[in-house]
């Protein structure tokens, strides 16, 4: 019989967090956590120091962080948010964790239930009814694993590891729990709880036979290629897909690349693009990769030979998606590759020399098309993003991080300042942009040893919340050097534009609305938000030693930001505002419904 002295089911809550392993919370806490708050002060009171409080200003930060700690640790940290309004500031960040499959814990209040005192927790202020909301999980349904109320406190640590072994079973995801006052006041005596059966779902193997008709066809293909994206999540992983490469002499892109997968200065690395190779090739292994070709750019041909290998490979979360192949394999991708290792035996098969001979010259020539382009741009004194990538390339050692979610320039930086190491490359295989903000800080607490430089555009700056970002980095010293690559507006949405409408007034005038100029100090911001160092290269000759300085300055503990203006996408003036005069409650004079003139003041 369980004899320990009851406890309320806000510090239960945290007990089975911290027993599943859990070390931050980060959090922003409101008028829906008391019973959390007093648990975590009364663990600190007996010298229990864990999980340790992450404050962040803005919930976009703390759920961005979360996230990039999950993406080093492959562990689960929990978000503490504050009830429907805290849940909606969450925003585009818990669409990046579904995507990106990483496992977070999200815990938000729910407004009391009672109202005139009934029990503890019942409301006592006017925000407890203007949150109480019909629907609070309906926020965040479309893009979490599993959400649950907590209804009492008996069951609290059963409630928090379910939860979690549903975040970290393939596919990995967010999940998200609540609670009201009154449940979270609640007392109940701890249940006995075994955390070791708790445990994630085992990793899956592939079909025998699947695994034997995948490595056939890639032994007897002329031109094989895999195509990965996020692959390298695990470092072994990378280990078996390099065997594989180089026993069958298969080439590997890595598209999107979200993570290191294959080592960049490998002979068999075909680059970031798959298209040119489609036409050619007559045996595609997709693995981990959300989308390995886009249709409209190019496609494989109908005799090709298309094995797809993921944790989820129909993408069920997305409504509208399909990739025709031979065989969708739900399998684990590490586990899977050592099947087909298993069957590569000791030596390379019989044409695997000559596949890799060829592939080199293709890897060689395409990296000297690359490097002349960067080292013409830099000839004529040019800043572009190239021009960044490459002197970051010659300042960096192998061990350290790139945060890159630079968007219309991510694929110049990756292949400028190419990773060759597990663990030395993230991205955000979401689309809600500023992710780099907090999850840069997540992987530098994650790994806090090494350098972390993240890459972002100026658009992207904008999105992350920088004053909480920076802040954060201030509180918990955790520096990362910041370039952003300023060219004055959203070149992604310019791209698209021009894509669909290339001959349009919108591209031939001008009038496309992403301008948003040189008027912004970012490294101001971050300044003013925590203390960091800022510095603007306007010139070619200037990059490299503000780049240095501000690499010492994060190896010195201070956050650091590097803006490099690039050519304007555009020069659009801003629509012209009716100054001084409402047009609803002051119209024109020809607007007036008497028809009388508005006499002047």
């Amino acid at each position: 019989m369980n004899d320990a002295a009851p406890r309320s089911a806000g510090a239960l809550l945290v007990d089975a967090l911290r027993d599943a392993g859990v070390t931050h919370l980060f959090a922003n806490f409101g008028s829906d956590h008391p019973a959390i708050i007093e648990a975590l002060a009364q663990d600190r009171s007996r010298g229990v120091a864990t999980p340790t409080v992450i404050l962040c200003p803005h919930e976009y930060t703390a759920l961005s962080a979360a996230h990039g700690y999950a993406a080093v640790t492959g562990r689960p940290q929990a978000v503490f948010v504050h009830t429907d309004v805290g849940t909606a500031n969450l925003g585009g960040a818990v669409h990046n964790a579904a995507r990106s499959r990483v496992p977070v814990f999200i815990f938000a209040g729910a407004t009391p239930y009672t109202l005139e005192g009934e029990l503890p927790g019942s409301r006592n202020s006017f925000v407890n009814h203007l949150q109480d909301v019909s629907d609070q999980h309906g926020i965040v349904r479309p893009y979490v694993k599993w959400s649950y109320d907590i209804r009492t406190a008996v069951n609290v640590p059963q409630i928090v590891h379910r939860a979690l072994q549903l975040a970290t079973s393939a596919p990995a995801g967010p999940v998200y729990v609540t609670a009201a006052r009154e449940v979270l006041e609640e007392e109940a005596r701890p249940p006995v709880v075994d955390v070791g059966q708790w445990a994630p779902v085992v990793p899956s193997p592939a079909p025998a036979h699947t695994v034997a008709t995948i490595h056939d066809a890639l032994v007897r293909a002329r031109r094989p290629i895999i195509i990965t994206t996020y692959l390298g999540r695990s470092p072994s992983a990378v280990a078996a897909l390099v065997a594989v490469a180089e026993s069958l002499g298969v080439e590997v892109v890595e598209i999107n690349a979200a993570v290191m997968s294959f080592p960049r200065d490998h002979d068999l690395h075909a680059g970031d693009d798959p298209h040119p190779l489609l036409s050619d090739a007559d045996v595609i292994l997709a693995i981990d990769t959300d989308v390995p070709w886009v249709d409209v750019i190019g496609h494989p041909r109908p005799d090709t030979r298309v094995f797809v290998v993921n944790e989820d490979p129909l993408q069920e979360s997305i409504p509208l998606w399909y990739v025709p192949a031979e065989e969708h394999v739900r399998a684990d991708a590490d586990t899977m590759l050592r099947q087909l290792l298993a069957l590569c035996g000791d030596r390379p098969t019989e044409n695997a020399d000559d596949r890799r001979r060829g592939a080199a010259k293709r890897a060689r020539d395409q990296r000297d098309s690359w490097s002349a382009d960067a080292a013409a741009d830099e000839a004529a004194g040019r800043l572009t993003p190239a021009g960044v990538a490459r002197a970051l390339d010659r300042l960096l050692d192998d061990e350290a991080i790139v945060v890159n979610e630079a968007i219309s320039a991510a694929p110049v930086i990756w292949r400028h300042l190419p990773r060759t190491r597990p663990g030395t490359l993230y991205g955000n295989r979401g689309t809600s942009l500023g992710w780099s903000g907090g999850g840069a800080l997540g992987v530098k607490l994650a790994d806090p040893r090494r350098t972390v430089v993240s890459i972002v555009g100026d658009g992207t700056f904008f999105f992350s919340a920088p004053s909480s970002t920076y802040w954060v980095a201030a509180q918990y010293g955790l520096p990362v050097l910041t370039v952003v690559l300023d060219n004055g507006g959203w070149n992604a949405t310019k791209r698209n534009l021009e894509r669909l409408h290339p001959n349009g007034v919108a591209a031939q005038t001008d009038q496309l609305w992403v301008n948003l100029g040189r008027t912004t100090d970012f490294g101001g911001i971050a300044a003013a938000a925590g203390d960091a160092w800022g510095h603007v290269v306007d010139r070619l000759e200037e990059l490299d030693d503000a780049l240095r300085e501000g690499l010492r300055r994060v190896a010195d503990g201070v956050p650091a930001v590097v803006t490099v203006r690039l050519p304007l996408i555009s020069v659009q003036a801003p629509d012209a505002l009716a100054h001084g005069r409402h047009p609803l409650i002051d119209p024109e004079p020809s607007a007036r419904s008497d028809g009388a003139e508005r006499p002047s003041s």
